[in-house]
């Protein structure tokens, strides 16, 4: 017999997937790079803003609109593997997984939408 408390227990003690991601236009090979704590609701919330209008990337907003949704992938680039358990702020880990992203990938100007940092 299934437990339903025990699977809801489960469930909460579970975290999504975290870590890196990139949405890459594939017309002209640009992309944006970010992080997130559940990886599959951020690219969920992507699409719903780019479909609407609301994305807070002018730029992408902008060729999104041009080019089309089916020329956007969101793809997954890194994972950060959960070790300390869910009470864990993994704020800091993901911030610098992403600062070595940005680094490696250099996704600004006409290679990106990434705003430089200043």
């Amino acid at each position: 017999m299934i437990n339903k408390k025990e699977l809801k227990q489960k469930y909460k003690e579970t975290l999504p997937p975290m870590g890196i991601y990139q949405i890459r236009n594939v017309v002209n090979g640009k992309i944006l790079v970010g992080s997130s704590k559940n990886l599959h609701g951020k690219a969920n919330s992507f699409k719903f803003q780019l479909k609407h209008g609301s994305h807070m990337n002018s730029d992408l907003q902008r060729e999104f609109i041009e080019f089309g949704e089916d020329k956007f992938l969101f793809e997954i680039i890194d994972y950060l593997e959960p070790k300390e358990g869910t009470d864990y702020d993994y704020t800091d880990d993901l911030s610098t997984l992403e600062m070595l992203w940005l680094e490696k990938l250099q996704p600004y100007l006409e290679k990106g939408y990434n705003k430089t940092k200043r």
